[in-house]
């Protein structure tokens, strides 16, 4: 009998799910406790989402949290963490996805709006190049490297390999400040101003360098960024 009244919690929730078309009606906690129907066949997952919620903060946080965390949280199990840490990568993959038909870019809204969803998710410093022709078509978007929670250590040598391998002559860089607001420091600016002398050695211009926020900050929604030659630093 418990099973019966069990799943057909499951089902209405499911149905309100389709019948909303999404979880904009729903609490975080519902939106975990769904998600879970899929991982854990048969548990109260109601009560394992409360938990995640009340030790973690929320949604985002639980699926951001380490695996180690996740798997030392009541009900939780190896298959069940390793979901949750797909969600951040498959959100970040379906907004990639939906970029990959732009082709032009021809304003620091458009650049932000094209590399914000190369960010999604991540708890570690990404810096990425994204190659242009005089025109502004897309070339090519790369990731030239990847740091700690608190910096990436740019790579001029592979920035400049990589524009010449895509015979660009405009260039926009771009990295996210995890865990914090998308404002340059000093060694932001100083890393700018080295890129932008090292491409000028082959006649290759940067156009901008974008900063965008992890999100955490109730001033700045995640994603938000900002443009060093809109705010006038890469002169």
């Amino acid at each position: 009998m418990k099973e019966s009244i069990h799943d057909g919690h499951r089902q209405r929730m499911i149905d309100r799910f389709l019948l909303e078309e999404g979880f904009d009606g729903f609490a975080e906690h519902e939106i975990l406790e769904v998600l879970l129907y899929y991982v854990i066949p048969r548990a109260d997952t109601n009560l394992v989402a409360h938990n995640l919620i009340d030790r973690f903060g929320s949604l985002a946080a639980v699926c951001e949290a380490p695996m180690v965390s996740l798997l030392d949280s009541p009900g939780i199990g190896e298959r069940a963490a390793a979901y949750l840490k797909m969600i951040p990568a498959l959100s970040r993959a379906y907004n990639v996805s939906k970029v990959r038909n732009v082709r032009v870019i021809s304003s620091a809204e458009e650049a932000g709006n094209y590399m914000r969803p190369f960010f999604i998710g991540c708890d570690v410093e990404k810096f990425y190049l994204l190659s242009l022709d005089s025109a502004g078509k897309i070339l090519g978007m790369t990731l030239i490297c990847e740091g700690d929670i608190d910096r990436a250590v740019v790579n001029l040598r592979k920035i400049v390999e990589t524009v010449i391998m895509y015979n660009a002559t405009r260039v926009i860089v771009a990295h996210n400040h995890p865990r914090s607001v998308a404002l340059p420091s000093n060694e932001d600016i100083s890393c700018t101003k080295k890129i932008a002398r090292a491409l000028e050695t082959i006649n290759v211009r940067l156009l901008d360098h974008l900063i965008f926020s992890y999100g955490l900050d109730e001033d700045q929604a995640e994603g938000e960024f900002i443009s060093l030659a809109e705010d006038h630093l890469l002169d």
